[in-house]
């Protein structure tokens, strides 16, 4: 029973893209790496080709949970966000974005039901209205429109398209057939995971939206290509694909005990960079 329950436990890839954020970015990754998780977790940031000083202040941090990688230039927040994807290590893989619209503290509420074997994939959703601060009806409304749309187009009832914060198995999260290299990814992730029939469970969360003079990058033409994606992929002809991979989960009463991480060197890449990798232990 012992190796069994070690065999469900439960790993943490934190993954944080990162586009000229000098003036976040340390705050971001200190506030990740001193919440306190309910199992092992590691932290990778992707510095996608900024030209400010988010590389140079990511060079100094030192922590043995942290990943830094970085792409020569820039080539979009989904593309990043793929790139920390296929150097994580955890079981399971929840998106953090470096702007410090979203808080930490709210990952271990999200972890919960996965720990208690209720569900495998958990989003947290912003309540309009509550624990939120936005900046512009117009991103509010949008999200809310294109919330709705994609609840009419998959059968659903997600209450946040647009959340940050989706955790998700890693090995499920590998067998999508992820396109968009921009912030259409995250709508595709959705929209493929509605369509093979998974359905999140929300948890509630906190938002600090930030303005365009405070650096946000998402535009209204962005919302136009998310609705793209949408129907791109409710309109794709059926496959017959693999299933998802089962993702087991710790048994009701309480999280198993999970594999510690070890921390190792990564090789320097094509851009000459390097780094370390938290891997799950044996």
């Amino acid at each position: 029973m012992g190796g069994d329950a070690e065999a469900r436990a439960v790993t943490l890839s934190i993954v944080m893209p990162a586009y000229n954020e000098e003036r976040t970015i340390v705050r971001a990754v200190e506030e990740v790496l001193r919440t306190a998780y309910p199992c092992e977790f590691e932290l990778i940031v992707v510095d996608d080709g900024s030209t400010d000083g988010t590389g140079e202040l990511l060079a100094g941090l030192r922590n043995d949970r942290l990943v830094v990688h970085r792409h020569p230039s820039n080539r979009g927040k989904g593309a990043a966000l793929r790139t920390a994807v296929s150097l994580a290590r955890g079981s399971h893989v929840v998106p953090f974005d470096a702007d410090l619209e979203y808080a930490a503290e709210d990952i271990p509420r999200m972890l919960d039901p996965v720990l208690k074997g209720r569900c495998t994939v958990v989003y947290g959703v912003r309540l309009f209205g509550f624990n939120t601060v936005y900046q512009s009806l117009r991103y509010a409304a949008g999200n809310r429109f294109l919330t709705r749309l994609t609840n009419v187009l998959f059968d659903a009832c997600i209450s946040d398209l647009h959340t940050c914060l989706k955790l998700i198995p890693r090995p499920m999260l590998a067998e999508l057939d992820l396109t968009e290299e921009r912030f259409g990814l995250d709508t595709e992730v959705t929209a493929l995971l509605l369509r093979n029939g998974v359905r999140p469970f929300e948890v509630p969360v906190s938002y600090y939206s930030r303005s365009h003079a405070q650096g946000k990058k998402i535009k209204t033409r962005d919302a136009l290509v998310c609705a793209w994606v949408l129907l791109k992929v409710r309109l794709r002809r059926p496959q017959a694909p693999a299933p998802f991979p089962h993702e087991p989960v710790p048994e009701l009463g309480g999280p198993a005990r999970p594999a510690p991480l070890r921390v190792v060197k990564l090789a320097g890449g094509a851009d000459g960079t390097s780094g370390t990798r938290a891997d799950q232990g044996s």
